[in-house]
């Protein structure tokens, strides 16, 4: 039988072979705190960026609301109310120039999926003097409905489409979903045209005689036989 005895005052290690694993460890771990510092810095310049824009962005809503206070109290002076009064008369003139029903149908008519048709629309200006639509549609899907709104908000006449409402509803037609569009609607620029040039007064077709001086003009006598 044989025993292997120690003799030695501290046993052998292999700090190499220790150090080399370890020190990988802590390296990896090193260099990973300072990837997510790096994007932890990274992220909060950005944030502060972000915050600094978007400081920007309510100040100057704020002083756009201010400006249009000041202006609507200026308006409702009793002194500005009957300029007020034309002035609201004139943007629906405009308004109203610039909205057609035939318009606003061609560009349904556009952006129309198959198996879907208009039941009922209805116009309206909100607050910020925007033409709004308000529609009724019916189809066979609801896939149908949101390929619509799809293709109204890539189309330049619409924006800000969105679903309000829907429910399954069976028609004589086939239909089985109706849904509710609201929608900003966007009307195509007036072009005004240029009136037209007054016409020219030809000179050359009329001329005027002068007598001379010193010549009577003859004077015509009346026809007839003479006695």
């Amino acid at each position: 039988m044989r025993l292997d005895i120690n003799l030695a005052s501290q046993p052998y290690e292999d700090s190499r072979q220790f150090w080399m694993r370890w020190g990988t460890a802590v390296g990896a771990v090193a260099l990973l705190t300072l990837v997510l510092l790096a994007l932890d810095v990274t992220g909060w310049v950005n944030a502060r960026r972000d915050r600094a824009a978007i400081a920007e962005k309510k100040a100057m809503i704020a002083d756009r609301d201010r400006i249009r206070a000041e202006a609507e109290r200026i308006l409702n002076l009793p002194e500005n109310r009957t300029t007020r009064d034309e002035s609201q008369f004139l943007n629906q003139l405009i308004e109203r120039k610039a909205f057609s029903w035939t318009r606003v149908l061609e560009n349904l008519e556009k952006v129309m999926p198959p198996h879907v048709h208009l039941e009922s629309i209805s116009p309206q200006l909100d607050e910020d003097n925007q033409l709004g639509l308000k529609m009724t549609v019916a189809g066979d899907s609801r896939d149908r409905a949101l390929e619509l709104a799809r293709r109204m908000e890539d189309s330049r006449r619409f924006a800000q489409t969105r679903v309000e409402a829907g429910h399954a509803e069976q028609s004589q037609t086939g239909d089985t979903e109706r849904f509710d569009i609201v929608a900003i609607y966007i009307p195509e620029p007036i072009v005004l045209s240029a009136a037209p040039a007054a016409p020219k007064t030809n000179t050359k077709s009329k001329t005027e005689v002068t007598p001379k001086a010193g010549v009577r003009p003859k004077s015509l006598a009346p026809t007839g036989s003479k006695h």
